[in-house]
C-alpha cells in the first residue's frame, strides 16, 4: 500500500494548487514524511517557492516549506504532467469558480478540468487521485472521473480515486488538518476509500470519516459553508430588529447560546472568502439540474450580499445624525481582509463596504489593514491602503471597523484619540466602547429594522 511507502519516506505526492490550501496541505504531507512536487500555473508563484520565498500567515507552514525546500525535500513547478509521473499521490486543491450568479448560477470547471488533464498525462497503475477542493455534488465522478480514465487506466481498478474535503481555516490550517477535525473521506470504490483513509490516518490525529459515497462527501463539506451562511444571515437580521428594539444583540445572543441547541452567530459586514459565499450557488446549481429550488439557501446568501451595502448606509446615516459632511469628511475603513487576522482579500465584503460609501460620493477613505501590504482594486479606486493604524485615523471624522483583526479589539477612545471627530461605526462589534459608539450589536444602530438601502436618498445596491 502506498502507505508503506510513506512510512519508509519514499511517497511522493504532487500537490495541484499552491494557494491557501494547497501550501498547507504540503506542509501536512512533508511533516507526515512525503517529499512533495508543488503544481501551479502561476509562474512567478513557483519561482518564489522554488527559491524558498514562502508567503503564508501562518509561521509553522511557512517554516516547514522553506526548510523542505532547502533540503530537496519539496519542489514546485507549472508542469502538472511532469508532477504526476513523479509522484504516486496526486492531491487536487485548485478551485471551482463561479462565471456567475445572476441570472442564473452558472459554474466554471476549467481549473479542475485542467488539473485533472495533466493528472492524466502521468497517471500510472496503482497511483492514487484525491479531490480536495470543494466541488458541486457529482464533480469527481461526473468532470473529474472520465478525464483521468482518457489515460486508459479505470477508477477503482487501475488507480485508486477519492474525495476529501478541506476542512481548514487559514490562520491555523496546519493545526485544523492534524488535529483539530477528522478527515472526511470517500472512495468510487471501497478500494480507492481505504486507501486514501490508511493514508490519511497518519496524518489526521482526529482520524478519519469514511462516508457511503463520494457525492456524500462532496454535499457533506458544502453543508457545512451553508450552515454558516444562513446563521449569518439570520445574525444579521435579529440584529437589526434588536437594535430597532433598542437592546443588545449581543447580550441577548450570549443568553441564547447558553441553551446547547442554540448556537446563533455574529452579525457583521457579510460573508467573504473563497468558501462560504461560493458553496450556496454550488448547491442552488446542483438543485437546478434536479429541478429543485432552495429558497432559504437563495434567501440567506442575498441577505449577505446585500450586508455591506447596509453598513455603508448605516456610515452615512451616522454622519448626518452627526453633523459631519459625506462628502469632505475623511472616513477611514478598518480593515480589507474578509475575517480577522489574515491577509486574505478574497471576496471580502469590506470592498462592498468601500464601494458602497463610494456611490454615496465619499472620496476621501484611507483603508488599513495590518496584514494586507497591498491591493489592486484598492488601487484601482485610487484609495490610500496603509498598514499604520494610527496614520489611517490621524484626522479621520468617521472611522468603520469592517474586519474583526485583533488589533481592533481596543478600547474604543483609543481609536478615537486620532482622530478629528470620534465618530465610531463598530460593524464587527468588536470594541470595548468606553466612549459612544454606533455598534451592529449594541443596540445603537442608525438603520432601522426593514428599511433597505436607498430609502433615505442613496443608491441602492444589489
Amino acid at each position: 500500500m502506498l502507505a508503506d511507502l510513506l512510512e519508509r519516506g519514499e511517497l511522493v505526492v504532487s500537490i495541484y494548487g499552491l494557494g491557501y490550501v494547497g501550501l498547507a496541505l504540503s506542509a501536512a504531507w512533508l511533516r507526515a514524511g512525503a517529499r512533495v512536487i508543488g503544481v501551479d500555473v502561476d509562474a512567478e508563484r513557483v519561482a518564489a517557492i522554488s527559491n524558498g520565498v514562502v508567503e503564508y500567515v501562518e509561521e509553522d507552514v511557512k517554516r516547514t516549506i522553506e526548510d523542505a525546500v532547502r533540503s530537496g525535500r519539496m519542489e514546485a513547478t507549472v508542469e502538472g504532467d511532469v508532477a504526476s509521473i513523479r509522484s504516486r499521490v496526486k492531491i487536487v486543491a485548485v478551485p471551482v469558480y463561479l462565471r456567475s450568479t445572476r441570472p442564473s448560477v452558472e459554474v466554471d470547471f476549467s481549473a479542475i478540468s485542467a488539473a485533472a488533464k495533466a493528472i492524466a498525462q502521468g497517471l500510472k497503475q496503482g497511483d492514487l487521485v484525491i479531490i480536495e477542493s470543494s466541488v458541486p455534488p457529482g464533480t469527481t465522478e461526473e468532470v473529474v472521473r472520465p478525464i483521468l480514465e482518457t489515460s486508459g487506466l479505470t477508477a477503482e481498478e487501475d488507480f485508486y480515486l477519492a474525495y476529501s474535503p478541506e476542512r481548514i481555516m487559514v490562520g491555523h490550517a496546519l493545526k485544523d488538518i492534524e488535529e483539530n477535525y477528522p478527515k472526511v473521506i470517500a472512495g468510487v470504490g471501497p478500494k480507492s476509500a481505504e486507501e486514501a483513509a490508511t493514508l490519511y490516518r497518519k496524518i489526521a490525529r482526529r482520524g478519519v470519516i469514511v462516508l457511503s459515497s463520494v457525492k456524500a462527501a462532496e454535499f457533506e463539506k458544502l453543508l457545512e459553508g451553508v450552515y454558516r451562511d444562513v446563521n449569518i444571515a439570520l445574525a444579521n437580521e435579529m440584529a437589526y430588529l434588536a437594535n430597532a428594539l433598542g437592546i443588545s444583540f449581543a447580550e441577548a445572543r450570549e443568553a441564547a447560546n447558553s441553551q446547547p441547541y442554540s448556537h446563533v452567530h455574529k452579525p457583521g459586514t457579510g460573508v467573504g472568502g473563497s468558501c462560504i459565499p461560493v458553496y450556496p450557488y454550488f448547491l442552488i446549481w446542483t438543485a437546478e439540474r434536479l429541478g429543485l429550488e432552495l429558497p432559504l439557501t437563495l434567501w440567506g446568501r442575498r441577505i449577505n450580499e446585500e450586508q455591506p451595502f447596509k453598513i455603508a448606509e448605516a456610515v452615512v446615516k451616522a454622519m448626518i445624525r452627526e453633523g459631519v459632511d459625506p462628502s469632505r469628511a475623511k472616513v477611514a475603513v478598518l480593515g480589507l481582509a474578509f475575517r480577522g487576522d489574515v491577509d486574505d482579500t478574497r471576496r471580502s465584503p469590506s470592498y462592498d463596504v468601500i464601494r458602497g460609501l463610494l456611490d454615496y460620493g465619499i472620496k476621501n477613505i484611507v483603508v488599513h489593514d495590518p496584514f494586507v501590504k497591498r491591493d489592486a482594486l484598492v488601487e484601482k479606486w485610487g484609495l490610500r491602503l496603509t498598514q499604520s493604524l494610527e496614520e489611517a485615523l490621524r484626522g479621520a471624522e468617521v472611522a468603520v471597523i469592517a474586519t474583526d483583526h485583533s488589533a481592533y479589539r481596543v478600547r474604543a477612545s483609543e481609536l478615537a484619540r486620532y482622530m478629528k471627530k470620534p465618530l465610531i461605526v463598530d460593524a464587527r462589534g468588536v470594541l470595548k466602547r468606553d466612549i459612544q459608539v454606533y455598534s451592529i450589536d449594541g443596540g445603537r444602530w442608525p438603520i432601522k429594522m426593514g428599511e433597505a438601502p436607498g430609502e433615505a436618498g442613496g443608491p441602492r445596491r444589489c
